[in-house]
């Protein structure tokens, strides 16, 4: 079956699930006769109660589980479950796990990742997070909406052919990785700042860290995992692009964000991507999706991105069959594909000796283990920690006022002046654009050259100015000022449409230059 017949058949099976949504989210361990299970006793560990689950399965309901529609398991009154909800800026129903279609009929829209970055600010992050985690809790609460979500996306962007970097938090593999770390945090975290407070309270008694017993309010899934920005140019399209990067290049550019995620976020889900990464597709790649667990100590599970375990055979011809190419997933560390693809070669698979069940019990161990951790086994979710969150909790006045805020952060630029942009020849282009409001500066200590880099000149006025005729050189001990303040995470404003630094004069501040984020 091709893959976009694959896909076909997986959005008309999603879309029949999200249209069954009902007020109230069916959970396992309903009493009487679905309650006694161990992995129903909330006393045991985490493991011991994945352990617990995955024992009771028969081979072909573990496979039924290693789809992102996971199908229920009616003997041990275990519903279905729908892995895919996204939450890049707010919930949204492009994932099949949330549904607007009931009580709750909207969710806070923040603004483009892209946007929101620009701010710098962490803590605006980290707020996001929390917000559109009481949001997803809430809707989860109706049944409108899962616990697992694919977002964030932490993907460099550097190339902008690629049509999706407004998803990113963009080029800068610190930023990224700093946003990445904020969102997760705020998003899985269970002791919420001020999001949470009015409805919970601080939460203090509660564990949320990041060990066995680590409690998480929803999941955030880092993606997509790696070296990962084409949809499709020219002859090449995200299906089978192969990805050449060096190893330098890897571990300054692509590898810091999810580094970054699963270390100090605790991410609890990893996404590989489609493409291939120096000839190896990096869904099979076991060398990178073990580097994440051995190394960097990731606690989750990995899912492929939607059939990109099909893309193995059937578009890279990695592996000569299905069959190889389910089990080069599972074997490199892949816990669910999202599609259908391993539910329907599994058992193949390993009737020809390609992969074992212990593999499968492996991945499952994973995937429950999660679940366990949001407490989807935990009993009735209406008289858990969360029951209190409802349709009062979504679009509220302070998720509004925080899009708001976000979007005003993460404006650069305001009040007309202009700015002359500067390549190895000198001018380059004049940009007329705003810069009232523009929260942060960093100083440089003379002009860039080269292609690709662009250095920015502040000029003063309203008239379009030649920088080449009268420009005026940084002083240096201004310059060095600048990178103290910086360096102290002080904050050097525009008020008035002047430049203002202080301990300096309105003349010395519109003498900066600065380095623009574009």
């Amino acid at each position: 079956m091709n893959l976009q017949l694959t896909l076909t058949s997986l959005l008309f099976f999603t879309s029949a699930i999200a249209e069954t949504f009902d007020s109230n989210p069916k959970f396992p361990c309903q009493p009487p006769h679905h309650s006694s299970y161990p992995f129903c006793n909330i006393s045991l560990s985490t493991t011991k109660r994945a352990l617990s689950l995955v024992s009771l399965l028969t081979l072909p309901e573990k496979i039924t589980q290693l789809s992102n529609t996971a199908a229920s398991v009616p003997r041990l009154g275990i519903p279905p479950y729908e892995w895919w909800s996204e939450s890049l800026h707010g919930l949204a129903d492009n994932g099949p796990g949330v549904s607007f279609n009931g009580s709750i009929s909207s969710a806070t829209s923040f603004p483009q990742v892209i946007v929101s970055a620009a701010s710098f600010n962490r803590t605006l992050w980290r707020e996001i997070g929390s917000a559109v985690a009481v949001e997803g809790r809430a809707m989860y609460n109706g049944g409108q909406a899962g616990l697992t979500y694919w977002a964030p996306n932490i993907n460099v962007f550097r190339d902008p052919r690629w049509g999706r970097g407004q998803e990113t938090p963009g080029e800068d593999p610190k930023v990224v990785s700093e946003y990445g770390v904020e969102f997760v945090r705020g998003f899985q975290e269970i002791k919420k700042t001020n999001v949470l407070k009015s409805s919970l309270g601080n939460g203090d008694g509660d564990d949320d860290g990041d060990g066995d017993g680590g409690k998480l309010m929803l999941s955030a899934c880092c993606k997509h995992f790696t070296a990962y920005d084409l949809e499709k140019w020219g002859n090449f399209t995200r299906y089978d692009f192969n990805a050449v990067v060096t190893e330098q290049d890897m571990e300054d550019t692509y590898q810091p964000p999810f580094q970054s995620c699963i270390e100090d976020g605790k991410a609890s889900c990893l996404m590989c991507s489609y493409n291939a990464v120096n000839g190896v597709p990096a869904c099979a790649r076991q060398d990178l999706l073990q580097k994440a667990r051995v190394d960097w100590g990731f606690k989750g599970y990995i899912t492929s991105d939607c059939d990109a375990v099909a893309t193995i055979f059937d578009y890279q011809g990695y592996t000569n069959s299905a069959e190889e190419a389910v089990a080069d997933a599972i074997k490199a560390g892949v816990d669910i594909n999202c599609g259908t693809y391993m539910v329907r070669h599994t058992q193949s698979a390993i009737d020809k000796g390609k992969v074992s069940e212990e593999q499968i019990d492996r991945a499952l161990l994973n995937l429950f283990a999660v679940q366990l951790r949001l407490g989807l086994f935990d009993g009735n979710p209406k008289q858990g920690r969360y029951a209190k969150l409802g349709s009062n909790d979504i679009c509220t006045s302070s998720h509004r006022e925080l899009a708001l805020e976000a979007a005003r952060q993460g404006i650069l630029l305001k009040t007309s002046q202009t700015i002359g942009i500067l390549g190895k020849e000198g001018l380059g282009a004049v940009y007329k654009g705003y810069l009232n409001g523009l929260d942060m500066m960093v100083a440089v200590k003379k002009f860039a050259g080269g292609f690709g880099v662009v250095t920015l000149e502040i000029v003063t006025g309203r008239k379009s100015v030649d920088p080449r005729q009268g420009r005026v050189e940084p002083e240096t001990s201004l310059v060095e000022k600048v990178w103290e303040l910086y360096g102290k995470g002080e904050v050097i404003t525009v008020v008035d449409e002047k430049l203002r630094v202080d301990g300096f004069d309105e003349k010395q501040a519109e003498c900066l230059m600065v380095v623009g984020l574009w």
